[in-house]
């Protein structure tokens, strides 16, 4: 399996797996990036002698990950150290601070002493997701290209489980009683960009996975993945271009034949990935007229997921909190519905507070701390004037952190700072809407109804990220370039390669 060239628009974790899957395979990788480091929203990012995570900070399901290095012949282990979160989280309900742990009795006895009589559905739940799961997950493993492939055997054995027409809120509503533990366990939809109350009653799975699999964080920050994957590509002969944009997408006779670099050189291949903003890349790797499925006009029609304001701390002290914490609004639902219906900033908003110096002293100098802070707002299809509001939003936020014990007063604690806001997102980093969580997961964008893995507007080009099946968050991420690897294999060599079933 050697000569054929592959192009991999996009060095973020989607693009970065499938060209080191692709690379161990023999394919010729040239991964083209317009940003100055690898990772995408993943990517790691330097405020003096402090460093964060630019997006990503959960990390779930690292047998996951773990899989895909071994399909690359490569043991995740010698590129990066991870270590599990213990507890998984503290989430902060006004006076109550909830610690949940993947340790089964723990967890209940948690439970038990903050919300009584609760201890038991927790129990069901998890008894009830772990079957739950095991059907879902092929799902996410396999490609739906066609309408046949709705009509399979694990696709009928999941239906009655899947719970897509109802919603997450709905489902966590049979097993807990008060409505601050049901936010425990679905504030997850927000990893989707959505509301618990609208997030199909599918993703349960997401705060089962958390409890049964443990969160972890790996040294150096969630980033450390995509340099490791990165690294892997160059070893294999691979080539990783920073400062390289592609501006289009080079096509003969209704098949990609390579990329045009903004610069103007063509780069011809067998193959191209797209791992760019699914929206800003068919708006803009592609002459006008040229796709019909996604067309702008349709573009704009879709459903997308909420944004994030985001806020980097360096701070020259030490922060007495866990690695993650969540602050919830008093009104959790009214927060959600601010965020995805109205599309106004709410006055009482859920910030989340990434403290993982707690963890790897790698991150800031001695003594203290790199503080990422993230508030879910909504994206720029509402009218909010973020020109205006932004030191309004920051003001928010910092007075918000500063009324926790472990916080207090920052003033003068605070050495340097950025901000990030969905005009950023967008103008910065080519987020459609600045919908930082790509495509919603509405009933009507899953499985054969989200973008293909195999691109269906033109041959020999495929899709990696979360705009395309399975979905958003990083596991999925990872299962689109498995996909989309294992789809290029068969079609070079056969179905029957014994490479396309190993990946």
């Amino acid at each position: 399996m050697v000569g054929k060239k592959v192009a991999v628009i996009g060095a973020g974790p989607g693009g970065l797996a499938a060209g080191m899957l692709l690379s161990s395979q023999g394919y010729e990788v040239a991964v083209y990036e317009k940003q100055d480091a690898v990772g995408g929203r993943t990517s790691r990012f330097q405020l003096g002698d402090y460093y964060f995570d630019r997006g990503a900070t959960f990390l779930m399901m690292p047998w996951l990950l773990e899989e895909v290095f071994q399909a690359a012949g490569r043991n995740l282990q010698d590129y990066v150290k991870m270590i599990e979160l213990d507890p998984l989280y503290r989430l902060q309900f006004g006076d109550i601070a909830f610690e949940a742990t993947r340790d089964r009795e723990r967890m209940v006895a948690e439970i038990e002493r903050h919300f009584p009589g609760n201890g038991e559905g927790y129990l069901r739940f998890m008894r009830e997701e772990s079957e739950k799961f095991k059907v879902i997950k092929p799902l996410l493993q396999r490609p739906f290209s066609k309408v046949s492939d709705l009509f399979s055997a694990d696709v009928f054995a999941a239906l009655p489980k899947l719970h897509a027409t109802d919603n997450v809120y709905n489902r966590l509503s049979r097993y807990f009683n008060d409505e601050r533990l049901i936010s425990a366990f679905t504030f997850q939809a927000k990893y989707l960009g959505m509301s618990p109350w609208s997030c199909p009653g599918t993703f349960t799975i997401l705060s089962y996975l958390e409890h049964q699999y443990g969160l972890f964080h790996p040294i150096g920050g969630v980033n450390r993945i995509c340099q490791a994957m990165a690294d892997v590509i160059s070893e294999y002969g691979g080539a990783i271009h920073l400062n390289k944009g592609v501006g289009k997408v080079l096509s003969q006779g209704g098949k990609a034949i390579g990329v045009q670099l903004d610069d103007g050189e063509n780069v011809y291949a067998d193959h191209v990935v797209i791992n760019g903003d699914f929206a800003t890349a068919m708006n803009r790797l592609f002459e006008p007229g040229q796709l019909k499925k996604y067309s702008p006009v349709k573009l704009a029609a879709k459903k997308y997921s909420c944004s994030a304001y985001m806020l980097y701390l360096g701070i020259n002290r030490e922060i007495d909190m866990p690695h993650h914490t969540i602050l919830f609004a008093k009104d959790y639902r009214r927060n959600a519905d601010e965020l995805t219906r109205s599309k106004v900033l709410s006055k009482d908003a859920s910030i989340y507070v990434h403290n993982p110096c707690v963890n790897d002293p790698t991150l800031a100098p001695p003594g203290k701390t790199a503080l990422y802070v993230l508030m879910p707002v909504p994206n720029l299809t509402g009218s909010i004037d973020w020109e205006n509001e932004e030191e309004a939003v920051k003001q928010y936020v910092l007075n918000r952190l500063q009324q926790e014990p472990g916080i207090g007063k920052l003033g003068d604690s605070i050495e340097v700072s950025a901000s990030l806001t969905p005009l950023g997102w967008r103008d910065r980093h080519d987020v459609y809407q600045g919908a930082t969580f790509n495509l919603a997961h509405s009933l009507d964008q899953m499985l054969m109804l989200r973008p293909h893995n195999r691109f269906q507007e033109m041959g020999n080009c495929w899709l990696v990220g979360g705009g395309t099946h399975p979905g958003s968050g990083l596991p999925t991420i990872f299962e689109s370039a498995r996909i989309s690897a294992r789809l290029i294999l068969e079609q070079d060599y056969g179905k029957k390669s014994s490479a396309a079933n190993f990946i």
